[in-house]
C-alpha cells in the first residue's frame, strides 16, 4: 500500500476526483472509497469490508430505486412490505435497520422520528456511485454506525454530454430521465431530472389481517419526481469549491385500515471548500442540510405529518506527517429538528463530534487507530473507537484485523413520543472484531470476512408498572456472527462475480433469532460483452427468516433467476431489457406482503 498524500484527492469525499486529476489522467484507475476512513484509498488498499456501485452498474441494473440496487451485496439484508415505493428496511451484518448510517454527500440523512431513512424514496437515476462498508464506524461518524455505512454521491459532471432516456414495464411502470453534464480545466457540472411512476400491484394480502389490520385487494401506486444537480469549481491552485443539491418528491400508496397513502418529499442541499494549506496540509469543511418529510392521509383519517430537517456541518484537517502517514482531526456538527402536528415533549437536540484518525504503512504492515467523542444535549457524553491492523503476505494476498466500538441514539419516537415515549433511554452500544483476506490478480479478486458483533442496551418495547404502560427500555443484548465469501473473475468476455454470507444472529436472552433477517443469502451474476452489447443472468437466494421476536411466524426462504441485457444501435442509441423473477416465484420479504411476480423492463437510451 502506498498512501502518499491521499488527502490531495480528498474532493472525492463529496464531489469526486479533483478537476485536475480528472483531466489530466484518462487511464483506468483503481476502484476508490473514502467513506472506510474518510480519507481517499483504492478499494484493495482498505481494511475495512467495502462494496461500490458505480454508475455503469447502475445503469446496466434498470433499478428503480436505490433498495433494488442494494439487493444481493454481501452482507446486506433488504425487506420490502410490497413493490416499487414500499416501507423498507435494510439490514446490514445482521444489525437493526436503525443501525446504518446513510449519507449523501457526506449529509447525514434519515427521519429522526423513525431513525431510519426511506432508501425506497432515492432515485437512482440522480447517483452516481454508492460506498458500502460493513462493521462498526462510530469513531469516525458517530451515532449509526454500529452495523455499518451506506454513502451515496450524487452525479458529477463529466465530459460534455446529454442523457436522455424512457422506459417501460409491467404494472404500467414508466420511468423518463434526462441529464446533461460539462467540464472545462476550472469548472465541471451536472443536472439531471427525472420521473419515475407505477400502477404497483397489491401490497398486503387483506386475508391475513394480523399484519395488515386491512383488507384493501388493490392496487398500490407510486410515482416519484427528481431532480438534483452539482457544480465544482476551482477556484485557484489551493482552494476548490462545490455546490449539490438533489430533491425527490412523490405519492406512495398502501394498504392500511387508516391512512393509505403518504406524499413525501427526500432533499439534500449542501456546499463543500477544500483548502490545501501546504503541501502537507488538507482541509475542507462541508455544510449541508438533509430533509424528510412524510404526509400520511386518506380513509377519512386527520392526516399527520413529519418533517425531519438535519443540520450538518464537518470541519476536516488532514495532516502528511511522514513516508506514508496520515494524521485527520476534525469537527462534525449535527442538529436533528423535528415539525410535527403530533405534540412531541422535544423537538430538537445537538450533537457535538471530534474525531481523529491516524493511518500509518511501514513495509507490508499497516495501521489505524481512531477515536471519536460526542457530545449529545440529550444523553450526555459518548467515546468511540478503532483499531485496524493489515499485513500484505505478498503483493496480491492482504489480511488485516479490526476492532470498533459503536453507538446508536435513540429515535425521537423512542424518546418523546406522546404517552409512549420514554426520555430516560441510553443509547444502543455495540462492539464488534474482524478478520479479512483478500487476494487481487489482473483477471480475478476475492475476499473473506469473518466479525463478530455484540448489541448492548438494545431498545425494546416492554410493560411498565409505574405507569401501567408499555414503554421503550434498554432491555435487550444480541449477538451477530457471520462470514462473508466474495469473487470476481474475467476470462475473455465472460464476466463472473459471486457472494455469499453465513449469518448468525440471536437474542442473548432467549437465543431466538433477531426478527425479519435471513440466516444465508447468496448472489451468482454471468455476463458476456460482445461488440454491439451484453447478456446476463444472476441468482439471488436467501434462506428462511422469522417475522416475529418469538419466531413463531416464519417466512421462508426462495431462489430468483433475473435476465438483463443491452444492445448499441449505434454510437448515441441504446436498448436495454431486464426480465426479473424469471420463473415467476411466489414468495415474501416481509409476512403477509407481496412481492412481485415475473416482471420485465426495457429502456431506450441516447447519449451525444
Amino acid at each position: 500500500m502506498s498512501f502518499g498524500f491521499y488527502s490531495r484527492f480528498f474532493p472525492v469525499m463529496i464531489i469526486g476526483l479533483p478537476l485536475s486529476a480528472m483531466a489530466a489522467d484518462e487511464k483506468v484507475q483503481p476502484t476508490v472509497v473514502v467513506t472506510a476512513t474518510r480519507t481517499v484509498q483504492s478499494v484493495d488498499e482498505t481494511l475495512a469490508s467495502v462494496t461500490v456501485i458505480d454508475r455503469k452498474m447502475i445503469e446496466q441494473s434498470q433499478a428503480l430505486t436505490v433498495t433494488e440496487l442494494l439487493k444481493g451485496v454481501a452482507g446486506v439484508d433488504i425487506v420490502s412490505s410490497g413493490g416499487v415505493g414500499q416501507v423498507t428496511s435494510v439490514f446490514v451484518r445482521g444489525a437493526e435497520s436503525d443501525h446504518v448510517l446513510v449519507l449523501v454527500n457526506g449529509i447525514k440523512v434519515g427521519s429522526a422520528s423513525l431513525g431510519t431513512t426511506a432508501f425506497q424514496y432515492l432515485p437512482p437515476s440522480q447517483i452516481e456511485r454508492i460506498e458500502i462498508v460493513r462493521g462498526t464506524r462510530s469513531s469516525l461518524y458517530g451515532s449509526e454506525a454500529i452495523g455499518g455505512v451506506i454513502q451515496i454521491f450524487t452525479r458529477q459532471g463529466n465530459a460534455p454530454s446529454t442523457q436522455l432516456s424512457i422506459g417501460a414495464g409491467d404494472h404500467q411502470t414508466y420511468q423518463a430521465t434526462a441529464s446533461h453534464s460539462g467540464k472545462n480545466q476550472q469548472t465541471s457540472y451536472s443536472v439531471t431530472a427525472d420521473y419515475t411512476s407505477s400502477d404497483g400491484f397489491n401490497a398486503c394480502n387483506g386475508a391475513e389481517s394480523r399484519a395488515c389490520y386491512t383488507t384493501e385487494p388493490d392496487a398500490d401506486g407510486y410515482d416519484n419526481t427528481s431532480f438534483s444537480a452539482q457544480v465544482n469549481h476551482q477556484v485557484s491552485n489551493q482552494l476548490q469549491a462545490s455546490l449539490y443539491a438533489l430533491r425527490a418528491t412523490g405519492n406512495n400508496q398502501y394498504d392500511s385500515m387508516f391512512a393509505n397513502e403518504i406524499d413525501f418529499t427526500q432533499q439534500v442541499i449542501g456546499a463543500k471548500a477544500l483548502y490545501h494549506v501546504s503541501q502537507t496540509w488538507d482541509m475542507s469543511l462541508n455544510i449541508g442540510q438533509s430533509q424528510d418529510e412524510q404526509d400520511s392521509f386518506g380513509h377519512e383519517t386527520d392526516p399527520s405529518n413529519y418533517q425531519t430537517k438535519r443540520n450538518n456541518a464537518i470541519w476536516q484537517n488532514d495532516w502528511s506527517i511522514g513516508n506514508n502517514q496520515i494524521m485527520t482531526l476534525g469537527y462534525d456538527y449535527l442538529k436533528d429538528e423535528l415539525d410535527s402536528n403530533t405534540a412531541y415533549d422535544e423537538t430538537s437536540r445537538q450533537n457535538h463530534g471530534i474525531f481523529t484518525q491516524y493511518q500509518g504503512q511501514w513495509d507490508a504492515w499497516r495501521l489505524i487507530l481512531g477515536g471519536r467523542y460526542d457530545d449529545n444535549e440529550q444523553f450526555g457524553g459518548q467515546s468511540t473507537g478503532n483499531i485496524n491492523l493489515g499485513y500484505d503476505i505478498n503483493p496480491t494476498l492482504q489480511t488485516f484485523v479490526a476492532y470498533g466500538t459503536a453507538f446508536k441514539a435513540p429515535s425521537f419516537n423512542e424518546l418523546y413520543y406522546p404517552y409512549f415515549g420514554s426520555p430516560n433511554l441510553d443509547p444502543e452500544e455495540a462492539d464488534s472484531i474482524e478478520f479479512g483476506l483478500r487476494g487481487h490478480e489482473t483477471a480475478y479478486h476475492w475476499s473473506l470476512n469473518l466479525y463478530r458483533n455484540q448489541v448492548k442496551k438494545l431498545i425494546a418495547t416492554s410493560y411498565d408498572a409505574s405507569t401501567d404502560s408499555y414503554l421503550p427500555m434498554n432491555l435487550n443484548k444480541a449477538t451477530i456472527q457471520g462470514v462473508e465469501a466474495e469473487i470476481g473473475t474475467t476470462w475473455g468476455a465472460w464476466q463472473l462475480a459471486g457472494n455469499a454470507t453465513w449469518l448468525d444472529h440471536e437474542d442473548d436472552a432467549t437465543s431466538n433469532w433477531l426478527p425479519r433477517r435471513a440466516k444465508q443469502s447468496a448472489k451468482l451474476s454471468l455476463n458476456y460483452t460482445f461488440n454491439q452489447g451484453r447478456i446476463g443472468a444472476e441468482v439471488l437466494a436467501q434462506g428462511k427468516r422469522y417475522e416475529d421476536t418469538a419466531n413463531q411466524r416464519q417466512v421462508a426462504g426462495y431462489g430468483l433467476l433475473n435476465l438483463n441485457s443491452e444492445y448499441k444501435l449505434n454510437q448515441q442509441w441504446l436498448i436495454r431489457a431486464t426480465v426479473n423473477n424469471v420463473l415467476d416465484k411466489d414468495y415474501e420479504l416481509a409476512q403477509y406482503y407481496h412481492t412481485a411476480g415475473r416482471g420485465f423492463f426495457i429502456s431506450l437510451h441516447y447519449n451525444d
